[in-house]
């Protein structure tokens, strides 16, 4: 599959240390089973109540198989972010699930939570307006009712946050802005626009953009903060998430020009010396492209995963809080 791709990789200094875990006794380790154990996930769909918000969220979340029959062992987590006019079933409904599956299969990953959130529209991020806190609901209230209800490893290092399109634009996005929460993030074909023409187009692509823009980054639409909140943006300052390990890719035929900002954010940040790995692939976009090229997130995250195990096992701690 690589011989129809062109792999870029950043190799600046990578990130400091892990974060220390809390002061806790550690039960047992996913990776000490190590992953030939693994097998396929289970999902389970709950709703999650947000003050912020003033609604409920629902949420699927896809489960080791032996979750229900171990008591003490925790698990990374993976939080993955669907595109536009998705929810939180797509993963499952569309192929997520069977790429997992079929990774833990064959032992090339191994067992970590995957929580499917519903993003509606929203970008992941807090409306223009103040009307939907999206991204102050996913800090403040997602994450710590995950690692409340689940056995999670609540510490960052071993949680990481992934998307497609509009949410491979939310995840580089809360990544970047929270890399407290976040050791490593990656994103498939991301919804990234280095530049939005002014005055924009009512008709075309410029036109559409326009229409599912103005939801989250107000109507018309406002550019300083659109760019404000652009992962572009974001990335002029990697010293603020300095520590988190970055991984993105798009096609190069993606029909929505993505790719354009793909590279310019992988140029970006080798230019400030960020260590990140890039690619861009032989495809289009959605689903046909994430059935193919998926894989390589997933086990990006379980390769840092791993290395967050073996890291918090040494020091006798396993979870808690950053």
């Amino acid at each position: 599959m690589f011989s129809k791709s062109k792999t870029i990789r950043s190799v600046a200094g990578l990130g400091a240390a892990i974060v220390m875990a809390s002061l806790w006794n550690p039960p047992a380790l996913a990776a000490a089973r190590g992953p030939a154990a693994a097998s396929e996930s289970a999902l389970e769909c709950l709703t999650i109540p947000s003050s912020l918000l003033g609604r409920s969220v629902n949420v699927c979340v896809a489960l080791p198989a032996d979750y229900s029959a171990s008591t003490s062992t925790r698990y990374p987590t993976l939080y993955y972010l669907h595109g536009l006019f998705e929810n939180q079933t797509s993963w499952s409904d569309r192929g997520g699930q069977e790429v997992l599956n079929g990774l833990l299969a064959q032992g090339e990953v191994g067992k970590f939570l995957v929580v499917l959130p519903d993003g509606g529209k929203s970008f992941y991020v807090n409306s223009q307006d103040g009307h939907e806190r999206y991204e102050d609901f996913f800090i403040q209230e997602l994450v710590p009712a995950i690692d409340r209800k689940y056995r999670t490893i609540a510490d960052r290092s071993a949680r990481g946050i992934s998307g497609t399109s509009m949410g491979g634009y939310g995840a580089l996005h809360i990544a970047m802005d929270h890399p407290d929460v976040f050791g490593s993030a990656s994103a498939h074909s991301a919804a990234l626009i280095p530049k939005i023409p002014n005055p924009l187009p009512t008709e075309g692509r410029w036109g559409f953009y326009a229409r599912v823009l103005q939801g989250p980054f107000g109507s018309p639409l406002n550019q300083t903060y659109f760019d404000e909140t652009n992962p572009l943006t974001l990335a002029e300052n990697p010293s603020r998430f300095s520590r988190l390990k970055l991984y993105f890719d798009c096609g190069d035929h993606d029909r929505y020009g993505f790719q354009e900002g793909a590279e310019a954010l992988h140029q970006k940040l080798a230019s400030k010396g960020f260590a990140h790995e890039y690619a861009l692939r032989s495809g289009d976009h959605g689903w046909s492209y994430l059935s193919q090229y998926m894989k390589y997130s997933l086990l990006f995250h379980w390769h840092l995963f791993e290395q967050a195990e073996r890291t918090l096992a040494a020091r006798g701690q396993a979870g808690g809080t950053r």
